[in-house]
């Protein structure tokens, strides 16, 4: 048992009062058991952003769909090309949260982590796992790198061509748009480079674009 779950929640509940050790007690229980389904949600919640998808688009908008009650976003790649992806239902925690967050971003270039959730035995729907705001397109080099290498397989010299075919600095911040020639130069083969700075990729992290996803 992880005894650190009773003492934050004893922490929680606060000095025991003379007398009342009993309620006390029961109030430290239940606060133990609702840290413990904390943690075991947040800790769900971090498995499906390591093994999620990740990629670069605009969010134009944010609705919901009639028929299922989830959000829906409507995304738009560097590429102009459109595609749409499902939140959790809007009554759940996670699906309010993702929505409202979703709302706060809208107009804004995103860092979308997705994944597929089987709807059949035939058919997968796009789902957001994450959003990160990207403000009004400048990546940070660090992280588009490591967008590029998740596109590349992890095969560090065919990033390194595509980022220095690119002109790409090696510090500093990029442009969707930089990425997005990069991005291509990458699927044309261009070239070799030797600026881009070996990254590794992450665990589960799959190359994917709003213009590669399935099904």
């Amino acid at each position: 048992m992880d005894y650190s779950l009773v003492i934050a929640a004893a922490q929680a509940a606060g000095p025991c009062p003379v007398g009342e050790e009993p309620s006390w007690g029961r109030r430290v229980h239940a606060l133990t058991v609702d840290l413990h389904l904390i943690a075991q949600q947040a800790a769900q919640d971090i498995d499906r952003l390591e093994s999620a998808s990740r990629f670069v688009a605009f969010l134009e908008d944010v609705g919901i769909e009639e028929s299922s009650r989830r959000g829906l976003l409507t995304l738009r790649s560097p590429a102009g090309e459109t595609e749409h992806i499902r939140t959790e239902q809007q009554e759940t925690d996670r699906g309010r949260e993702l929505i409202e967050r979703a709302r706060g971003l809208r107009g804004r270039w995103v860092l979308v982590f997705r994944y597929n959730e089987k709807a059949s035995a035939t058919r997968s729907v796009r789902m957001l796992a994450h959003l990160m705001d990207l403000g009004d397109g400048a990546i940070a080099v660090n992280l588009a790198k490591k967008i590029l290498l998740d596109d590349a397989d992890g095969a560090v010299p065919r990033a390194q061509a595509a980022w220095a075919e690119a002109g790409l600095p090696d510090s500093g911040a990029v442009s969707v748009e930089q990425l997005q020639q990069a991005r291509a130069g990458l699927r044309a083969g261009d070239g070799l480079g030797s600026r881009f700075e070996s990254v590794g990729p992450e665990q589960g992290v799959q190359p994917g674009g709003v213009d590669q996803v399935g099904p």
